[in-house]
């Protein structure tokens, strides 16, 4: 598979998992949408970077690449890069505390109805920033 098609297909596949944030955040499962969220930006942006020729790292959170590469991406993304990137880095922090908890801290107690939103708004407008530079760039 080219990289331009699985980078195609990391922005589809996260765009489809959008569907499972709003069926999770229906149910209540603010946890759940947390984690979910992080995943399919994690997706999203690791798309849009492959389809710009850059190999994403295989970590979490690609705000550091998305920033050290701006030149590498398309000038009409450039004033959301920051961003992008804090979307990343917010979520990324949240990730195994989210779906594990910790001793102390059960996640569907701790994350709330806010939380989500949060959560599930930064993932829709990644989505759809990145998705006009990676599906159907030839």
């Amino acid at each position: 598979m080219r990289n331009r098609d699985l980078a195609g297909d990391y922005v589809n596949r996260a765009a489809i998992r959008l569907e499972a944030l709003d069926v999770l955040f229906d149910h209540a499962g603010w946890a759940d949408v947390v984690r979910e969220a992080q995943e399919l930006v994690e997706l999203a942006l690791n798309g849009l970077l492959r389809a710009h020729g850059i190999e994403p790292p295989r970590i979490h959170d690609v705000s550091e690449v998305l920033l050290a590469e701006r030149d590498r991406l398309p000038e009409a993304l450039q004033p959301e890069l920051e961003a992008l990137a804090g979307v990343s880095r917010e979520l990324r922090r949240d990730r195994e505390l989210a779906f594990y908890g910790a001793e102390d801290l059960t996640p569907s107690g701790f994350y709330t109805r806010p939380d989500a939103e949060r959560a599930r708004d930064g993932a829709r407008w990644v989505v759809a920033a990145v998705r006009p530079h990676v599906i159907g760039r030839g």
